[in-house]
């Protein structure tokens, strides 16, 4: 009797947040998205409902600062690089290099009500470093933080 043929498996349209962990280097409660809700070869759009929590891994005695928010976007884009990666293959490690032109609307994420939405685009890219867009904007789609990052791919770190 014959085998059938293997067919490749699809990426998720959606994921939980366990879903999420599996798939992004962030483990516990690092891991800071709680739903995909969309997301295509150029954009990725996830909820997070964490910077609610008082015991945050980022927060601070200030509260959960908008910087954290950086944080949040970069972990939406290494979702979204194992979610494009080809499905017979293993994602390409990577790691923010940079960001740029960061604009911040508010000075805290912990009293912004409801789920943050977390955005972001691929504007360009190759094998060795892809260029976000990224936003973060509160549950009625106000902006909250938007900017630009650089994932740079395939670069060992070296630890002195």
């Amino acid at each position: 009797m014959s085998q059938p043929a293997s067919q490749p498996v699809s990426p998720p349209t959606t994921l939980d947040h366990a879903g999420i962990a599996a798939r992004i280097p962030h483990a516990g409660r690092m891991c800071l998205l709680d739903r995909l809700v969309h997301w295509d070869a150029q954009h990725i759009h996830c909820t997070a409902r964490s910077h609610h929590d008082a015991d945050h891994p980022l927060r601070t005695v200030s509260g959960l600062l908008v910087p954290a928010g950086i944080e949040y976007a970069a972990q939406a884009m290494a979702l979204h690089g194992s979610l494009v990666a080809p499905p017979d293959g293993v994602p390409t490690p990577g790691f923010l290099a940079s960001v740029r032109g960061v604009q911040a609307q508010v000075l805290r994420l912990d009293d912004v009500p409801g789920e943050l939405q977390v955005h972001a685009e691929r504007l360009a890219g190759d094998e060795r470093q892809i260029l976000y867009a990224l936003t973060l904007c509160d549950a009625a789609g106000r902006e909250l933080l938007c900017g630009r990052a650089t994932v740079v791919l395939n670069t060992p770190l070296t630890l002195s």
